[in-house]
């Protein structure tokens, strides 16, 4: 199992961030996050958010230090990366085990014919 994580560059909340993130499946990713207690609420799209402070216990565990823009390469290299979308409707990736990707509202016509 080999997952990745970049530095904890990414601020939010007060925090910085880092983005761990698996180049096989997220079901390796999901698995990796469950050993160390990450809550899978930190999960979003293709990546888990790891805060700064569980940075050094995520990589004693075995992720590999990468940059960030190393981990985008990753994504798209393994085919799992996914982009934010508008808050439409979504549908379940099946690489995802059990997680869900946004997908584009359909277009519907609601013109009046005449």
């Amino acid at each position: 199992m080999t997952v990745y994580i970049d530095p904890p560059t990414w601020p939010g909340h007060g925090r910085l961030w880092s983005h761990l993130v698996s180049d096989l499946s997220y079901d390796e990713l999901h698995a990796f996050a469950e050993e160390m207690g990450v809550p899978r609420r930190a999960f979003e799209r293709d990546h888990y958010d790891i805060p700064s402070h569980r940075y050094a216990d995520v990589v004693r565990a075995g992720a590999v230090e990468v940059s960030s823009r190393e981990v985008v390469r990753l994504l798209h290299g393994a085919g799992l990366r996914r982009r934010k979308r508008s808050a439409g409707s979504a549908v379940t990736d099946p690489r995802a085990g059990g997680g869900r990707a946004h997908a584009p509202e359909p277009h519907i016509d609601t013109a009046p014919r005449s």
